[in-house]
């Protein structure tokens, strides 16, 4: 399983997965910030771009992300003030210009990100900025990966964890947890000859009866991380429990304000500080990001789901395997297809891999 959805989009678009010898099955793991920001959150965030004198900020492609009551972008045209952002240093700034109004970031992301919006409220803090919040569903790749493996169900034998991930943290959190589930997990970057050595080491370990992290991507990771950029999250946030869009939720999984910063939190001050609950839906972006099923296997996928009109995460985001599967194999399954080659079964429909 590969963790990061930038290295199932650079898997799909290269066909790294039907290169591979018979025997040797890529999953899909759920690395995507955006597929894991659960609806309850977007409607969190929806509810409080709709406050009166709130300016909402973030990233583009949580925009178009459905929550119960709708997206973010039914609500800018609504009339909500909603703009999409880069870092949460331009939402500082929006703050620091805009003293009028309450500037809220939409803090999602993994590790690789977090240190960015640690920043953003050390900032805040010196320089005594008043008006701007975060709205923090944060989350931590280590506990995930430990809740596939304990999944009964699971069928995960190797990782290949995010070397960008890596590159903040580095991989000493995986160490306990290759040796706890004997897998081996090989940290890995993101072009395609990246992708098949790291296929390569962690094939070599279970060839061989062995369950170590290895370090494919040595040019940018090191085994301890950043250590500054890890002061500055361990400073302004503190570990906590999170739900995860379409699984649920993951104990030590996410991160919170710190006390200390609770003046900063979004949730509290617009709404009564409770993550609104969700509903099923048809979307099945728990089973895609466990790794259990892949979008071929979902009955809207290419139909009632598409870009344009999305069911579920997965196939707004740009790192979402759904988006990826649309993008790359759909056109495929149809040119077979109407090519006569006699298959007309689901899209995607590869031999396994």
């Amino acid at each position: 399983m590969e963790i990061c959805g930038g290295q199932t989009h650079s898997i799909v678009r290269h066909g790294i997965d039907r290169m591979l010898p018979a025997g040797v099955t890529l999953l899909h793991g759920p690395g995507c910030p955006v597929c894991v920001t659960p609806a309850g959150v977007v409607d969190a965030a929806i509810a409080i771009a709709g406050r009166r004198g709130v300016t909402f900020c973030s990233f583009g492609d949580m925009l178009r992300v459905p929550g119960e009551g709708g997206s973010l972008l039914g609500a800018k045209a609504r009339g909500a003030d909603i703009r999409i952002v880069y870092s949460p240093l331009d939402a500082l700034a929006i703050a620091r210009k805009e003293p009028q109004r309450a500037v809220v970031f939409f803090a999602i992301g993994f590790e690789t990100t977090a240190p960015a919006t640690a920043m953003a409220v050390l900032q805040a803090e010196r320089e005594r900025l008043e008006n701007f919040y975060l709205l923090v569903p944060h989350v931590l790749v280590p506990p995930a990966i430990e809740a596939i493996l304990g999944d009964p169900d699971s069928g995960v034998q190797g990782f290949l964890a995010a070397g960008h991930v890596c590159t903040v943290m580095g991989y000493t959190e995986y160490e306990p947890i290759a040796k706890r589930y004997h897998v081996p997990i090989v940290v890995t970057g993101f072009e395609p000859v990246d992708l098949l050595q790291g296929l390569y080491l962690c094939i070599r370990q279970l060839e061989a009866g062995e369950a170590a992290v290895e370090n494919q991507y040595s040019r940018a990771v090191r085994r301890e991380g950043n250590r500054a950029a890890q002061e500055a999250v361990a400073r302004v946030f503190t570990v906590q429990a999170q739900r995860w869009g379409g699984i649920g939720e993951i104990a030590a999984s996410g991160l919170g304000l710190a006390s200390r910063y609770q003046r900063y939190d979004a949730l509290t001050r617009f709404t009564d500080g409770v993550v609104p609950t969700e509903c099923a839906g048809e979307c099945i972006a728990g089973e895609l990001l466990r790794g259990r099923k892949k979008p071929c296997d979902c009955p809207a996928f290419g139909t009632r789901c598409t870009p344009e009109h999305p069911l579920g995460a997965t196939m707004v985001s740009f790192e979402g395997v759904c988006a990826a599967y649309f993008r790359y194999r759909r056109t495929e399954a149809s040119s077979r297809n109407d090519a006569g080659d006699g298959d007309a079964t689901s899209h995607g429909n590869e031999r396994p891999t």
